[in-house]
């Protein structure tokens, strides 16, 4: 049986606390960390949307590069205005509705 004064009380929740190690900060480290993971997957976004592909400055640039490449064989681009550099650039994905 445990004692009832309160300061055996406090003593032994010190100690429980102690014991789980400092946890005072736990839902900050979560915040912080689920922050980190969202700016990794936005440059990651980034780089494959964006950094990684050739930027057509007009609408119409974009559409003599991709029938350039229809010209040399590779048929189905399509062009689409990038959100990040507000250039455009070529996709072989379908055009979106």
């Amino acid at each position: 049986m445990s004692s009832r004064k309160p300061s055996a009380n406090a003593k032994r929740i010190g100690a429980f606390r102690a014991s789980l190690g400092d946890m005072g900060d736990l839902f900050e480290r979560e915040q912080a960390r689920r922050d980190e993971l969202a700016a990794e997957r936005e440059e990651a976004l980034y780089d494959k949307a964006c950094a990684s592909k050739n930027r057509y400055a007009t609408r119409a640039d974009a559409l003599d590069a991709a029938a350039r490449c229809a010209n040399h064989g590779t048929r189905g681009l399509h062009v689409y205005k990038c959100p990040y550099c507000n250039g455009w650039h070529l996709t072989s994905k379908a055009p979106r509705s």
